[in-house]
């Protein structure tokens, strides 16, 4: 088992064991790291070049989140997600963020535009480096600091919550196939359409990109739910 580059450096200026538990979740939601394996503190911390307590402590972190579970002396299984709990997933995001999107579009500041773009553009480069971690990690922190504008930290926990438990594992051969730059630059249209005040087309474009999540994005053959 390999994972990606950006597991194996952590940076210095991030709390090590969030920096871990993030990379690790970037990890189990892109399918880096299998759903049903076991994967052992020490073999982890070897790739992150780091001990085992840190990596421990981060994955203790993800047992609260229940993506994975403990074996004792053995390491974290990393749990498995049926069909219908990724249908199931899919259509509470589909509830949610597309309208939370269409809120944030009248109240964001011109002043923020700059910054949002600077994060798309960091989902673009990790696609075009084919890191699917970075991508994945990149792609969760544009999408809360948009709904961050609609100030419910409350919705932020649960949309947070769901995206953490969906899986992604098509990512592979969708960056195989060069459909993930394609799937990146739908960030960039989002916020031509923010940019334009247009809340029911960055709605609407929402609305699709949670279906590639269920469709494209996770190896199956399903359409939007």
């Amino acid at each position: 088992m390999s994972l990606a580059p950006e597991l194996r450096v952590i940076g210095r200026r991030e709390n090590l064991r969030d920096r871990i538990r993030d990379a690790l979740r970037a990890a189990i939601i892109s399918g880096e790291l299998e759903p049903g394996v076991v994967y052992s503190a020490p073999a982890l911390g070897a790739q992150f070049g780091v001990s085992a307590t840190p990596v421990r402590e981060a994955m203790l972190d993800l047992v609260k989140e229940g993506l994975i579970v403990p074996h004792p002396n053995k390491g974290f299984r990393v749990t498995e997600m049926s069909e219908e709990d990724l249908d199931n997933l899919a259509a509470v995001r589909l509830l949610i963020e597309p309208p939370a999107v269409r809120e944030t579009v009248p109240v964001i500041p011109e002043t923020d535009f700059p910054h949002l773009r600077e994060l798309a553009q960091d989902i673009v480069d990790a696609a075009e480096l084919g890191d699917l971690v970075a991508y994945v990690e990149a792609d969760h922190v544009f999408h809360l600091t948009l709904l961050g504008h609609t100030g419910n930290r409350f919705l932020l926990d649960v949309v947070s919550d769901l995206r953490a438990r969906t899986r992604l594992l098509g990512l592979t051969p969708l960056l195989r196939g060069g459909g993930l730059a394609r799937s990146a630059a739908e960030h960039h249209e989002l916020l031509d359409l923010v940019e334009a005040r247009d809340p029911v087309g960055a709605e609407l474009l929402m609305h699709r990109h949670i279906g590639h999540v269920r469709g494209l994005w996770a190896g199956g053959a399903k359409g939007t739910p």
